[in-house]
């Protein structure tokens, strides 16, 4: 057999230049992705926005990973994964060139609609990218592969919100103190400018993304595929169907809320911050604690998985820690509350990684519908944050109805609005110690 799979066991030699071709790849849409942190404060103001309308930038992201997982899926099992991610890469190079007329006519679905086919850009990379890695090699490391992943990805996302942070919100308190005392024609002009900001780095993005489409078609990526379900010793008939498997739709569901959170810790730290009356200088550099937090513990994953720790435990572990960290972030107050938000990196790091492995094994042939479904559950990021939103909203409408001040029913609206992270990692920790072995045959 020509082609590599999992049976075959590959030497560390031959997936090394493989694991950092697609390391590369989690560089580039971790970097796209975490932008986003510091686009919602920037849109919220350049076009006037509600905190619920901001987060509508997490949602046009995330929401497309729903809309083209299925056909991204259809679309690999075509054309094969190599094909599958330098398409994908030209995909997200043609969303960020919508950004220029969006940014030209300040027009807030213009900019969403450019954020939702870079989306589908990152939908058809990950759905190509994630199975890849996982199967590259024995299944019992894959969480140690992907966690370097994760590495490449929130080094990325740290350089992007950092990056993007000085370009979008320098000089954003000034403006937004402007904005209260000149007339209408001025307050256009300066929005407009402002808006002009983005053109540039987006140009540059664009152009880098079609370059790397091009060059991810030439690159030493071998064939793989995941290894076929093996007959049981009973006679047990195969199965035939995705809908056979419920551990798999368990970990979608487990996917789906871990992204809605991880999205929450990372894009809506900044906006939290300022609610608190933190200064913006400060507060554009709250989503690399994030990053950090999370690349710290992907570096603790490498090192001990498979070794010292099963995914399964490093997952228990991650949601037991969410669901500390939740209580700590609404019982705290000011900053302290900001870096419990930021620690949550520590709690969601090991998740995707742990997760994938998990929800993948024993699925065989239906491994890339399977993966397609995990990657739809990525929508959890365009689906939570919004309703952490809407509850700030309303939290907030009905302090202020009370006759609390602005800045008070601000900052509490915003730290109860964390509420919202329990369940999910409920969720998350019922599959670590259950939900991943629901259908499966005990060995």
């Amino acid at each position: 057999m020509s082609s590599t799979n999992q049976s075959s066991s590959p030497t560390k030699n031959s997936t090394f230049v493989p694991i950092l071709i697609i390391a590369g790849l989690f560089f580039i849409f971790g970097f796209v992705t975490w932008i986003n942190g510091a686009l919602i404060p920037f849109m919220k103001t350049i076009n006037e926005l509600t905190d619920a309308q901001s987060y509508l930038v997490a949602s046009a992201s995330y929401i497309s990973f729903v809309v083209m997982a299925l056909p991204a899926s259809y679309v690999i099992n075509k054309i094969g994964y190599k094909k599958g991610m330098s398409l994908g890469l030209v995909i997200m190079g043609l969303g960020a060139l919508v950004f220029i007329p969006a940014a030209e006519a300040r027009t807030y679905w213009m900019f969403l609609a450019g954020i939702f086919i870079q989306g589908a850009g990152m939908t058809l990379l990950q759905t190509a990218s994630n199975p890849y890695i996982t199967i590259l090699g024995p299944i019992e490391s894959a969480a140690k592969r992907i966690a370097i992943m994760g590495i490449a990805n929130k080094v990325a996302g740290a350089l992007g919100s950092v990056i993007f942070g000085a370009i979008l919100l320098s000089g954003i308190d000034e403006i937004k103190e402007k904005l209260s005392t000149v007339t209408d024609s001025e307050k256009s002009e300066l929005l407009n400018v402002m808006a002009d900001s983005v053109v540039t780095p987006y140009i540059v993005m664009a152009i880098v993304l079609f370059i790397l489409g091009v060059l991810i078609r030439k690159a030493p990526l071998p064939h793989v595929e995941a290894e076929p379900i093996e007959a049981s010793k009973d006679g047990e008939t195969a199965k035939t169907s995705i809908f056979q498997f419920p551990h798999l739709w368990l970990g979608v569901l487990a996917l789906f809320v871990y992204v809605g959170v991880e999205v929450i810790a990372g894009d809506t730290i900044i906006s939290y911050g300022i609610s608190l009356d933190l200064p913006v200088s400060q507060a554009k550099f709250f989503t690399l604690f994030t990053l950090m937090a999370m690349v710290a513990t992907y570096f603790l994953g490498v090192l001990l998985i498979p070794k010292y720790m099963s995914q399964a435990f490093a997952l228990k572990a991650s949601a037991i820690l969410g669901i500390i960290l939740s209580f700590c972030i609404v019982f705290s107050t000011g900053f302290t509350s900001v870096l419990f938000v930021a620690a949550l990196g520590i709690a969601n790091a090991l998740v995707w990684p742990a997760i994938w492995p998990l929800t993948l094994k024993g699925l065989g042939k239906f491994t890339k519908t399977a993966s397609a479904l995990l990657i739809m559950a990525i929508s959890g990021g365009a689906i939570i944050p919004p309703l952490y939103g809407r509850l700030v909203d309303t939290n907030k409408a009905d302090l202020l109805a009370q006759g609390m001040d602005e800045i008070s029913a601000s900052a509490e609206a915003a730290t109860n609005g964390y509420w919202i992270l329990l369940p999910c990692y409920i969720i998350i920790l019922y599959y670590a110690f259950w939900g991943h072995k629901v259908g499966l045959k005990k060995v």
